[in-house]
């Protein structure tokens, strides 16, 4: 009497594990792990990183310096959410790979581990200026090949621009906290590294405040195709109002007019639209990951690199006054 059902539960284990996949798979919470892991990812890496701040840079640190520690760990969180994604979502990210590149799913693998290993290590601070121009120079190569072909191809297409300038955007952050990492930072090579992560985060920021002003129904940050819902309270507004903000601050460090005052506020006005837009559209459907969790960890990606951006600009003012 007792092995019929212990047969019937092999049996039906063996098929159910016959017909699943690897993204089907469901913890015992009934929550999927391509829902559950990215999640995860993201909350580790930002107890550790603002518990790291917190206990070794805060405490020095007065105003707006303690939000512009906490950059590097605003930087970590989405790389390591994109990091999971790549195992989740392994097929659909191996399908980006241009075709004359063999071992599609074996790229999309590597990447998703270096992401990881990537966000943490800026986290625990170790290795950190390695890892963020490692990140940096890898989407300097996304540029050459995946997004400058997409726009050869589309040149009228404003979402493959406004793709390619955000990656843009993310890698002089990461190149400008790179720089400063380093012993030998105080050089005049890596005082050029951070003037030219000022163009590559001011020029697509002036590109992305003009966006907000033709297009303030999509939502504010990247202006990528997502509309503001519209019961976030005043959602035309918010986009008028980041045109605004991006307009002044990009063009505030393309001419290095008060740079890291501008980049400052502009990864505040970044963070301020990730609590009120990002954050309550992942409350109403946290399962959602391309819609929710990617757009509010792409955002906070935006805001880091901007006090990413600040904190090395004032390394670098402080050099050259001593």
């Amino acid at each position: 009497m007792t092995g019929m059902p212990l047969r019937l539960l092999f049996l039906t284990t063996a098929s159910r594990y016959r017909h699943s996949t690897v993204a089907g798979w469901v913890l015992p919470a009934g929550i999927p792990w391509d829902v559950w892991l990215p999640y995860s990812a993201g909350a580790v890496i930002l107890v550790v990183g603002v518990s790291i701040v917190f206990n070794e840079a805060a405490p020095q640190k007065r105003g707006l310096d303690k939000i512009i520690a906490l950059g590097p760990v605003f930087f970590a969180v989405p790389i390591a959410v994109f990091g999971t994604e790549h195992f989740t979502s392994a097929e659909s990210v191996a399908r980006i790979v241009p075709s004359w590149i063999p071992g599609h799913l074996f790229w999309a693998l590597f990447v998703g581990t270096c992401l990881l290993g990537a966000a943490l290590s800026i986290a625990v601070k170790i290795h950190a200026g390695l890892a963020a121009a490692l990140f940096g120079v890898m989407l300097l190569m996304f540029e050459l090949l995946l997004h400058i072909p997409r726009i050869a191809g589309a040149p009228g297409n404003r979402f493959f621009w406004a793709v390619a300038l955000r990656d843009l955007a993310f890698s002089g952050g990461a190149l400008a906290f790179a720089a400063i990492q380093t012993e030998t930072w105080r050089t005049p090579g890596t005082h050029r590294v951070i003037g030219l992560a000022r163009f590559f985060l001011g020029i697509p920021i002036a590109f992305f405040g003009v966006e907000h002003f033709l297009h303030p129904e999509f939502a504010p940050g990247v202006p990528l195709i997502k509309l503001t819902p519209v019961w976030i309270p005043a959602h035309l507004l918010w986009g008028y109002l980041t045109g605004a903000v991006f307009v002044v601050t990009g063009l505030s460090l393309v001419v290095n007019r008060e740079a890291r005052l501008a980049a400052t506020l502009l990864g505040l006005m970044i963070l301020l639209l990730v609590l009120v837009i990002y954050v309550p559209i992942v409350v109403t459907n946290p399962s959602d990951i391309g819609n929710g969790l990617n757009s509010l960890v792409d955002t906070l990606l935006l805001s880091g690199s901007a006090l990413a951006f600040a904190g090395a600009q004032r390394g670098n003012l402080v050099t050259r006054s001593a």
